[in-house]
């Protein structure tokens, strides 16, 4: 398993030594249940993770893929703000303005037609209103090592503002995302890729103490590979 973890992450470099970052992008997923020979390691990466709506789409092959490090949400205003509404007037006017910069904030998404986004921050019910109505699945508050192992196995670049997308930033060398139930949970899955240069390690065993000695012995052969 380690070794196939280097294979998978290596980057050859002409001239020099290949460079083999097992740490930050061969992460280790254990999952209790099952046995030994279930151990696998993926050619791309696997997050505990749900779509944030259960009609979003949890299967996509050849996604167009968005990666966010902003919140996609009405932005409130700093620390605690007073507002004061006396007519029903001007309560529908707030519920506007608040539509129409989250409308903005997904055209800008949706102008560079993703199939999947995934952010680091917070989505709101009406960003996915817009997204999932353009059949757009979206993945929330991933974390940034996450976030930045998806980007090395899909080719795409991470933008921290959505006014910022452009067509550079959409990854598309992932060829299957899939949404699973495994034991308990769910996962995300982001496989078949390409030329991952990221994995997830996966760990299966009948208990958490057979899962941690698994591990204790897969971080041994990741210092030998």
């Amino acid at each position: 398993l380690a070794l196939k973890a280097a294979q998978v992450v290596k980057i050859d470099r002409p001239g020099s030594q290949p460079e083999i970052d097992l740490k930050r992008y061969a992460k280790v997923e254990k999952i209790p249940g099952g046995d030994l020979s279930m151990c696998r390691v993926l050619d791309g990466v696997m997050l505990n993770k749900d779509v944030t709506n259960g009609r979003m789409r949890r299967f996509i092959r050849n996604p167009r893929i968005v990666l966010l490090d902003c919140t996609l949400e009405y932005k409130k205003g700093e620390s605690e703000t007073s507002v004061e509404v006396t007519k029903e007037a001007d309560w529908a006017a707030l519920l506007r303005q608040e539509e129409e910069e989250v409308q903005k904030i997904c055209d800008h998404i949706l102008a560079v037609k993703p199939d999947l986004v995934i952010t680091e921050k917070g989505v709101s019910d009406l960003a996915q209103h817009f997204l999932m109505k353009q059949n757009v699945s979206v993945v929330r508050r991933v974390k940034k090592t996450d976030n930045n192992r998806i980007a090395r196995i899909c080719g795409a670049t991470i933008a921290t503002r959505a006014e910022e997308l452009t067509e550079a930033h959409v990854g598309t060398g992932c060829g299957t995302f899939k949404v699973q139930k495994v034991g308990d949970e769910w996962y995300t899955f982001l496989v078949d890729c390409k030329e991952p240069k990221a994995c997830s390690v996966v760990l299966r065993g009948g208990s958490k103490d057979v899962l941690n000695e698994i591990e204790r012995n897969l971080q041994d052969a990741f210092c030998v590979a």
